[in-house]
Order: C-alpha cells, then structure tokens, then sequence
C-alpha cells in the first residue's frame, strides 16, 4: 500500500484525482482487506485525552502548603511531649482543611474526552462496493462516506460529490450561519473557515447531501489538532491563590522564626524542655492562621451560589475571584454579544427602501420607512418579500412571540420579515411549486417555480442568492443604486441576498433572459443582545479592555464592534495576519486592536498568551470547540451554557446559563465584590493570630516561672477554639457584605498586589498589639481578684488560672465581636453600609455568643477546653475589655478620612 503523508491544512487545494492519488484510493472506496492494513498505519479513528491526576494525587497536594507543613510539625511536637489532645485537634485542622481543598479540586478534566466524544458515532462508508454501517473509530484515510442532513461529521473529508451541501461548523470555526460546501478545490492559502470542499469532524451537515473521501482521522484531524492545543494550554496560577500561598510562606518562615527564639528564650528562663516545646507549639498554634484555608473557601463559595442566582455557574472556586481582577475581556461575537438569531434589517427595491424592526423570529414587528411606520408596504416591497418566501426552504413552528426555526437560519429571517410586512404566508404556501433548484456553493443562488394565481398565464421562477452573482445579469445603469445600497449595507457587517423573477420557467443562469426583473435586496443581521452595550460601556468604565475574537468575517466583526464600543486604535487583525507576526510584534499589536477576525483556534491561543505576557489578567468567552484551548490558556474561562460544545464546557471556569455577555459584567462586579469582602474577612482574622502569639510571648517573656511551672494565659487547645470556632464564625458573615460605592467605577487591582495591603498591615499589627493587651490584662486581673496573683511566689491553683484563663478567652471572644462591626467597612463608618444591612453578621455574633457560654458553663465542654464558669460581673468586665477596641479604630478610621480628603498643600 502507497500513502502520502501530507498535512491536514492542504487538503482542500487538491482536485479530487489527486486527492485519491496521494491516498491510493478509488471512488469506489476501499476492500475490506484494505480497509485492515490502514487501520494498523495510521490508527483507530479516536483522539487520545488524558484522565487527569488520580485521586491520590490529587489528595497528596492538599499537605503541601507551608501552613500545613507546620501545622503538621506542631502536632508530631505535641504527641511526642504526651500532649494527646492538642496535637489531635491540630492534626483534625490539617484533615479538614485537607479535605476541603480535594472535595474542591478533584474534578477531573474532560475537556479533552468531550472533544473525542464528538466524533464517537458510526458512518456509513463504501467498503467493497457495498455501503456499510462503520464504527467512526474504525474509519481510515481512503474510505469513501455519505453525509446526510444532521449527520455529524467523523473525520475530516475531502468532498467527493455534493448535492447543496451545507454545513454548521460554528463549533469549529465561529462561523454564526452553516457554510456551503463544494467539492470545488479551493486555494492553498484559503482560511479554516472559507475551506469549502472540505468537512471536518465534528461538523454538522445541516442541509444537503454528499460524499467525501477520508483524509485525516483521529489526533491528525482539525479536532484532533485542537486537542493538542488543548494539551498544550496552561492552566495559570490566579491571583488569589499566588497572594495566598505567597502569604501562607511568609507567615510560616515568620513563625518558624519567632518559634525557635521563643524555644531558646523558654529554655534560657528555666522552662523544663517539655514545657519549652508546649509553649513553642502554642506559639505556633496561635499565630498559624489555621481557619484561613476555611475562610477563603467558604468566601469564595458563598460568591458561587450569587454568581448562580445571576447566571454565571462557576466549576472551579478560584474564578469567583479572578474574575474580578480581569483586566481584559476576550469575547466570541456570535450568540455571546448578538443573538444569534438572523434578523431583516434593510429592504432596497426600485422603488425606495424600508426598514424592519423586531426581535428574533417573533410575528410582532413593524415595516419603517423615513422614520414613520408604513400600515401598508408598498407593492415593490411586497413584490420583494413574496420572493423570499417562496424561494424558501425553512419553516418556524410554535407559537407567534417564540417560534423555532427549522431550517436554515437566513431563510428564517425573511419569513419573520414577511410576517411583520403583513403577508400572509399560508395563502402563498398553496401556490404549487412546479420545480426547484436547490442552492449550490458553486451557482450561489437557488430558484423556485410556482404556479400564479391566473391560471392562464404561465408559471413565475423566483431566483434569490448573492447579490454579485444576480446584479450581474443586468445592466449597469439599472444596478447602481443597488449597488450602492450593498456597498451601504456590507460597511454596515449585514448579509445581503439579491431576489429577482421571471415569468416562465428559468433554471441555468447561463440563459438567464433579457426580461428578468430585478425585486431588489434584502440585507439581515445577527444584531447585538440587549444591555450588551451598556455593560461593555461599563466595563470600560471599570477599566477593563474588551476585545472580540471572532471566526467571522473581518466586516461584520468590525460592524458589530463599532455598534458595541469595541474599538481599537488599529484596525481589525484577521488570522491569517496573526500567523505572520512573531510574538515581539504581536505584543506590540494586542494591546491596540480591539477586534479579531477569521482566528483559528492556534490564533485565539496566542491572543490569550499574548495578553497575559502583557501582564493582563485575561477572561476568555467561547462555545465551540476551537474555543476549548484558550478557555483553558486563559485566567478565567468562560464557556457558553446554551449554545456551548461539551468540550467548551470542561475546559472552562464559569459556564454562562443564558449565554449574555452582561451576565459576564454582573459576574465580574461579583468576583470584586468577593474579592473585597475576603480581604475584611483577612483583616478580621489575622489579629486574632498576632494578638494570640503576642499573649505566649509576652508570658514566657514577661511571666514569673514558679517552681518550674511555667504560666500562659491561654492554653493550646483553647486558642484552636478562638482561631476554629469564634473567628472562623465570624469572618464568614463578612462575606455577605453588600457591594461597596464605586466597585465597578475603580480599575483592576494588580494582580502582582500583595493580598494584604499596608494598610491592612498596619491595622493588624496594632489590633494584634491591642488583643494581646486586652486578654493579658484580664488574666491578670482575674488572678489578682483571686487573691493568687503573679507576683505572690506561688503557682495559682488550678481552679484560679482555668477561670483567669476562661475570662481571657471569653474577652477575647467579644473582642472579636466589636472588631467584626468595624471591619464590615474597612475605611468608611458602618452608617455609610446601613448597621442592619447584613443580618449574617448578627446570625454570627449570636451563634459564637451562645457557643462561648456553652464553652465556659458546659461541663463536657470545661473538661475538654480547662476552662471554668464565669459570673454575671465578669461576663460584662470580658464585654467591657473588648469594647475597647471600637473607639481605637474607630478614630483610626476618621483620620485616614480626612487625611485622605485634605486638600494638596495643606498642612
């Protein structure tokens, strides 16, 4: 057997002849034992995918973040110094936060798997003479198959015979209308979306019938190219969890720090090692932010189910947040920024032209000409539509205001056009059609023979297709002013169809006669979603860059983008441009074009790698299959969930349940307002672990060590309560704060920011130096109201430190409950949110308040956590103590305000 090897993408410049020669094959398809000795050289029909990591692997990641590595360490400290309960408690955190991260991670991606699933369905293929039913995955280069009407395409074919082929690739290429297809070759440097005389797997034949011989299968089609892409693309760390891992190392190296000078201190005191390494460990305890882990994930959870209420369905947590901090936009035009509905705009006849105005294929809708309604359409415009309705081979079903199109989507268009015109179309559906020539790539025009109303006079063609191929049948003088209205309508990204009739019987335009009358022109439109142009004049009000990169032709993409507000400094860059500039010139050029036209998949993943070498954090939008690779390259995919391919489905973060590109700008507004809502839950919560790590200190420090025992005035197991149970319960309500003034009116924050910015810094610096203040001064106090203080010589009793230690815990418990109101707004007092409106936050305060009396009177509860029962005046003294803190940041605040607000110059 005698193969050549030749590449996919020259396929379509090949006569038939050389097609069959390059594959030593026949018309007559392959035998049997042929077919076999293919199979073994090039392959089943299948495109191989990747399972993604296995569970194991996927659990073995959640123990590699710093904080983990020391937790770990704390607890192996803890069980080998006998300290039973704190280490297992410790080693409980590292569980669940473990499990948290491998319930959210272990998804496996079948992005790859979808795009095989596409071409999973049997063919019918010529195989010794005889049409047989084969397996796709059995199909090899030479077979000969038949295509039919809503036949998927399974392998990529090099048409043979066509009878009004028509294709949808709109999965594969963007294309918003099905092609035609001709077994015509076509030039070498003719794009992916123009390749007329080939059919790629994966493809639907909408229309029409053919055969076509087996070129590529498998990994060497156009799909299975893509899923090499797909292969290649990189999933990119976010924002988010960069900051968070960046933080979690820092924090960690700090702690490993002050833990073994703390050891060093403890032992240079006199501590015992045992009791050296405990307060070592409840250092450590204390200052690991071990609910952080919970917090982010439950924020950013919390941030989903929202997103869901607006139609944004997010697949993977961290998306939630990085789609706040996008700073471009990259969208597909079809269905995504217009309908995806084929709509008449324009009518020119001879006599004047009209406009039409309506939605969709709904009846309801007006004829408009010089701005007023027209009640009656003039003859030549009606003359014009009962054209387009009887050269017509779709139908719309349903009721009026929400038909289904069945058929071509064009065609559809003009039925919706006459109904708005007031025709009735059911008395032209009893004219008898007497013939029909089918629409034909290679004619680019059909026509249809109907009996007249007169029976006497002879029956009327009606002729529609392109404009260039009717207009050139008649004179020039008489085409002018048609011409000029397609030159209007084409600047304008509208498609245009050209109508024409004549009495008698017509068929071959090589005989086209003299008498033809030209009706005029039609011109139709994807037309923009409603809202879409209000949320991209957003969008870049919030400074975000919304670029279109689209599969469709560089004049309508232009047209629509110039309607939307997608505009560049530079021109539209077509595929074909891109694959001629090396990465230094398409950097230079990303950046100012705003529109992409005609992109193949390869094209649409160097756009995105582009962006982000610019330091962009890119949101990608697709549908099709071609998309799949740069939803997965991109920060944040986002796939389509209507019209959306499985395979763009699995690569993306976010599917879109109703398709709108405003659903995107909600989303985004969502994303910041998570984003910001996290940092108040980190502001929250990080003090309490400085705070806590202040209190060891500052005992083992400070502290007498009597009889070799030493003092803390917090025990391990009672500070995982504080850092588990009270603060952990009340960050989470702060992730229910309402959108703060100006969200979408600031620009992206940079995504090389640090997670906590100085100014959080600061403030958890001296909210820490104030906790430790407060929960050491009311231990203090209660060992002095003991009579067993400090100072006395003597180790307080068991009973005095529980309760000394139980009143530190419990002011610090509502320490945290005042802090949390200050923190629902970092800069601004709580009057400017409404006290009352998060009612979360008072679900919080009131569940951790409960918890906190359960901690100190419930006796399970006292022999787990050594604390003890508190009186009625100490219960208000821990409430005092902590109420401290909202005067301290409440004046903070209010000098950071007028600081902010005084006038430049100023003194």
């Amino acid at each position: 057997m005698t193969t050549v090897d030749r590449p996919p993408a020259t396929w379509h410049d090949l006569e038939i002849g050389e097609a069959l020669e390059a594959l030593s094959a026949q018309r007559g398809g392959l035998t049997a034992e042929d077919a076999e000795r293919r199979m073994k050289v090039y392959g089943p029909n299948t495109i191989e995918h990747d399972d993604g990591p296995p569970w194991w692997r996927v659990l073995a990641r959640q123990f590699t973040s710093p904080l983990i590595y020391a937790l770990i360490a704390s607890a192996g400290v803890a069980f080998a110094f006998g300290e039973v309960v704190n280490g297992a408690v410790v080693l409980a955190v590292v569980l669940l936060n473990s499990a948290i991260g491998f319930v959210q991670e272990f998804r496996a991606g079948q992005a790859i798997s979808a795009l095989a699933e596409m071409v999973a369905t049997p063919a019918n293929a010529l195989r010794s003479g005889e049409w047989t039913a084969v397996a796709s995955e059995r199909l090899v280069p030479g077979d000969v198959v038949e295509m039919a009407p809503g036949g998927r395409v399974v392998a990529d074919l090099r048409l043979i015979e066509d009878h009004g082929l028509r294709a949808d690739e709109s999965a594969l290429t963007g294309e918003s209308v099905p092609v035609d297809k001709s077994a015509r070759s076509v030039p070498t440097e003719t794009v992916l979306a123009e390749r007329s005389s080939v059919l790629h797997a994966g493809t639907i034949v909408s229309s029409g019938t053919g055969q076509g011989l087996v070129v590529e299968t498998g990994g060497s089609t156009e799909l299975g190219r893509i899923s090499g892409l797909l292969s290649s693309a990189e999933r990119t760390a976010t924002p988010l969890t960069r900051s968070i891992a960046l933080l979690g190392s820092r924090v960690t190296r700090i702690i490993a720090a002050v833990t073994v000078v703390l050891l060093a201190v403890a032992l240079a005191r006199g501590y015992p090692l045992a009791d050296a390494a405990l307060a070592a460990i409840t250092l450590a305890v204390a200052a690991i932010p071990e609910g952080l882990p919970a917090i982010v994930t439950i924020a950013l959870a919390i941030g989903v189910r929202r997103m869901a209420r607006q139609r944004a369905i997010v697949r993977e947590l961290p998306a939630v947040e990085t789609l706040g901090a996008t700073s471009v936009i990259c969208t597909d035009k079809t269905g995504t920024l217009t309908r995806n509905e084929m709509v008449v705009r324009r009518a020119w006849t001879p006599d004047g032209e009209v406009s039409f105005e309506g939605q969709g294929y709904a009846a309801e809708g007006r004829v408009v000409r010089d701005g007023e309604e027209v009640m009656q359409v003039p003859d030549s415009v009606e003359r014009l539509l009962v054209a387009a309705v009887l050269a017509n081979e779709s139908r719309l079903t349903g009721d009026a205001a929400a038909r289904q199109v069945v058929g071509d989507p064009t065609d559809a268009a003009l039925l919706a056009a006459a109904d708005r015109a007031g025709l009735s179309r059911s008395a032209l559906a009893e004219r008898p059609r007497v013939d029909l020539l089918p629409f034909d790539a290679d004619r680019r025009y059909m026509a249809g023979v109907f009996e007249t109303p007169d029976e006497i006079a002879e029956p009327m063609t009606y002729v529609k297709g392109a404009p260039e191929v009717v207009l050139e049948h008649f004179p020039d003088l008489m085409t002018a002013p048609a011409r000029e209205a397609l030159e209007r309508y084409a600047g304008e990204g509208m498609r245009v169809l050209a109508f024409a009739r004549y009495r008698g019987v017509l068929m071959a335009a090589a005989s086209w006669p003299d008498t033809l009358e030209l009706l005029g022109l039609v011109a139709m439109i994807d037309p923009p979603r409603d809202g879409v142009a209000e949320s991209i004049a957003e969008c870049h009000r919030a400074g975000i860059a919304v670029k279109m990169i689209t599969g469709d032709h560089p004049g309508t993409a232009t047209a629509i983008g110039r309607e939307l507000g997608i505009v560049g400094e530079l021109p539209a860059l077509t595929g074909p441009e891109i694959a001629e500039l090396d990465d230094d010139a398409l950097l230079a050029r990303v950046g100012r074009t705003a529109v992409f036209a005609r992109v193949a998949p390869e094209h649409k993943l160097r756009l995105v790698r582009a962006l982000q070498a610019n330091g962009a954090i890119v949101a990608m939008t697709g549908d099709g299959v071609n998309d799949a690779p740069a939803l997965r390259q991109a920060d944040v995919g986002v796939a389509m969930g209507i019209t959306g391919t499985a395979a763009a489905k699995e690569a993306a973060d976010i599917v879109l349940a109703d398709d709108n590109f405003a659903t995107i700008r909600s989303a985004i507004s969502e994303g910041r307002r998570v984003y910001d809502n996290l940092v108040k839950a980190l502001a929250f919560a990080l003090p309490t672990n400085v705070g806590e790590g202040l209190v060891i200190l500052v005992a083992v420090l400070v502290f007498p060590v009597v009889g070799g025992q030493p003092i803390l005035p917090i025990e391990p197991v009672q500070i995982l309560w504080i850092n588990l149970i009270a603060t952990v319960s009340l960050a989470l309500p702060l992730a229910f704060e309402a959108r703060e003034a100006g969200l979408m009116s600031r620009g992206p924050r940079d995504p090389h920011e640090p997670l906590l910015s100085r100014f959080v810094l600061v403030r958890t610096a001296y909210v820490g130096i104030l906790m430790c203040a407060i929960a050491v001064a009311t231990f203090v106090i209660s060992l002095d109201a003991s009579g067993e203080p400090l100072t006395g010589g003597q180790t307080p009793s068991d009973g005095a430190l529980a309760e000394a230690q139980t009143l530190a815990v419990t002011a610090l418990m509502f320490f945290q409950v005042f802090y949390l109101l200050m923190c629902r707004t970092l800069k601004q007092p709580i009057r400017s949110i409404g006290f009352f409106s998060n009612h979360y936050v008072f679900f919080g305060v009131g569940a951790v308040i409960v918890l906190q009396a359960a901690f100190v009177h419930v006796p399970v509860m006292q022999q787990v956590f050594s604390s003890s029962g508190l009186n009625l005046t100490q219960w208000m003294v821990a409430a005092l103590a902590g109420a401290v803190v909202v005067p301290v940041v409440g004046l903070e605040k209010l000098v950071r305000r007028r600081r902010t607000h005084q006038p430049k110059g100023s003194s």
